[in-house]
C-alpha cells in the first residue's frame, strides 16, 4: 500500500536523543496546523467537522483539537467515554455491532448514534425509546455500504465483496429511513476528492427520493485534507453543493488529517548482523508498534533517509539495511533503507508520520515494551514526556 505521508517538517530538526527509545513525539505545532486547515474547510462549506479517535485517541491533545473542530467520533463505549472525559463538541458514536448491555451509556454520551443495519435499531428499539423518554438527547443514524469500490486494499475497503460494514444501499426502503435521522458512509482511505465525488454520485441517485426527510449526511473518514496535494477548494464547492442539494447538515470524520505528519517513532539500532546483506535489530516492532505495516502492508519514510533507486540491495558500504524488530516473530520486518546514520548498535533512527493508527494499534506481544509519549511543540520547543509504559502495563493486561 503506498502512503504519499512522511514528510519530515520541523523534525528534520529533533535532536533524537532528547526522548528515551522507543518513543512516540508527536509535535503540537504541526497538529495545529492540520486542525487550521480543517477549521477553515468546515467554516468555509458550513459543515461540521469530527476527529476519528480510532485514527488518534492522544487524549492529552484533546484541548487543542476542541480549540478548531466540533467534536469527535467514536467507536464504541470505551472510546465515547474517552470523549466524554477529555473532548469538547458533539460525540459520535457507529460501531459494526452494538452489546445491548452498552447501549444505555453509548446514549447518555453520544450526540448521534449511529447503527451498522436496521435490523439492530429494531432490535434496540424498546432501548432507544426508554433512553429517550428519560431525557437523553440522541439522533439516531445508519450507515451504509454504497457498493462503490474505492479502496486500494480490499481488507481497508468497507465496500469490498461481501462486507460486513453498512447496510447494502439497493436494500434501502421508505421503512428504514423512518427509523433514523441521518445516514452515514464510509468508503475512503488516505483519499483525495475525486473518490469521494464519485462515491457521492453513487449514493447521490439511492438517497434522492428521501431528500428533505434526512436531517444530516456523514461522509466518515479517509480524507486527507491536509494532505499538500488535496484539492481544498473544490472540496468546499463540492460540500456547499451537497447541502443545497439535499438540505441536510454534512459532517466529515477525518482521522489520519488530525494528525498526518505530526508525529515520529523514535528507537535504536540495537544489534547488527550479516544475512546475505546487512540486517539490524531495533527496539522497534513492526507487529508491536506499526502493525499496519504488516497488515496494510506498507513501507514508513524515515527521518532522514537516502534516496533507493527501486531498493537496490547492494553488499557493502552504501546498500540497504533490513531492519527488524526484537519479537520473536519471523515477519517483524519494517523494510529495507539506506540509513542516515552507522549501521551499528546505539544509533538513532525515527520513522515518520506515525501519531496516526500507530499510537492506538500498539500491542506488548512477546513482552516488548511499549514506546512512551512525548508532546513537542516545534515553536517553542517545549518537550514533554506524556506517558511512559512500564512492565506493570504489560502484567496488568493479563491474568
Amino acid at each position: 500500500m503506498e502512503t504519499r505521508a512522511g514528510d519530515p517538517g520541523a523534525f528534520a530538526r529533533f535532536d533524537l536523543t532528547r526522548v528515551d527509545s522507543p518513543a512516540f513525539v508527536v509535535d503540537a505545532a504541526k497538529l495545529r496546523e492540520n486542525l487550521r486547515i480543517l477549521d477553515d474547510i468546515r467554516e468555509r462549506a458550513g459543515v461540521k467537522v469530527l476527529a476519528a479517535l480510532k485514527a488518534f485517541s492522544m487524549w492529552s491533545t484533546g484541548p487543542i483539537i476542541g480549540e478548531y473542530l466540533d467534536g469527535v467520533c467514536t467507536s464504541g463505549l470505551w472510546e465515547a467515554l474517552l470523549a466524554a472525559e477529555h473532548y469538547d463538541g458533539e460525540i459520535a458514536t457507529y460501531c459494526a455491532a452494538y452489546k445491548e448491555e452498552d447501549l444505555d451509556e453509548i446514549c447518555r454520551l453520544s450526540d448521534h448514534v449511529i447503527f451498522n443495519t436496521p435490523m439492530q435499531i429494531e432490535r434496540f428499539g424498546g432501548t432507544l425509546l426508554r433512553a429517550r423518554s428519560r431525557g437523553e438527547d440522541f439522533d439516531i443514524g445508519l450507515r451504509i455500504n454504497p457498493l462503490h469500490q474505492e479502496g486500494e486494499v480490499p481488507r481497508y475497503d468497507p465496500c469490498a465483496p461481501h462486507s460486513r460494514l453498512g447496510f447494502p444501499i439497493d436494500q434501502l426502503k421508505d421503512e428504514h429511513i423512518e427509523l433514523v435521522d441521518g445516514i452515514h458512509f464510509h468508503t475512503l482511505c488516505e483519499q483525495d476528492l475525486e473518490p469521494l465525488k464519485r462515491t457521492w454520485d453513487k449514493v447521490f441517485d439511492h438517497l434522492e427520493p428521501w431528500f428533505g426527510q434526512i436531517k444530516w449526511l456523514n461522509f466518515g473518514g479517509g480524507h486527507h485534507i491536509t494532505r499538500a496535494d488535496y484539492q481544498r477548494d473544490e472540496l468546499v464547492e463540492f460540500l456547499c453543493d451537497v447541502k443545497d442539494d439535499t438540505g441536510a447538515d454534512v459532517y466529515l470524520e477525518p482521522g489520519e488529517a488530525v494528525a498526518l505528519d505530526a508525529g515520529i517513532l523514535v528507537g535504536t539500532i540495537l544489534d547488527t548482523h550479516w544475512n546475505g546483506m546487512p540486517v539490524a535489530v531495533t527496539d522497534i516492532s513492526a507487529t508491536c508498534h506499526m502493525p499496519d505495516v504488516i497488515e496494510a502492508p506498507y513501507r514508513p519514510a524515515m527521518l532522514g533517509e537516502e534516496p533507493l533507486d527501486g531498493i537496490q540491495i547492494d553488499e557493502g558500504e552504501g546498500g540497504a539495511v533490513r531492519l527488524g524488530g526484537p519479537s520473536c516473530l519471523a515477519g517483524d520486518v519494517i523494510g529495507d533503507y539506506r540509513l542516515p546514520v552507522p549501521c551499528e548498535p546505539g544509533q538513532r533512527i525515527a520513522f515518520l508520520d506515525q501519531a496516526h493508527y500507530s499510537m492506538v494499534k500498539t500491542t506488548t506481544f512477546n513482552g516488548v515494551p511499549l514506546p512512551s509519549i512525548w508532546l513537542w511543540d516545534s515553536e517553542s520547543d517545549s518537550l514533554e514526556q506524556i506517558r511512559k509504559f512500564g512492565y506493570e502495563d504489560f502484567r496488568n493486561r493479563l491474568s
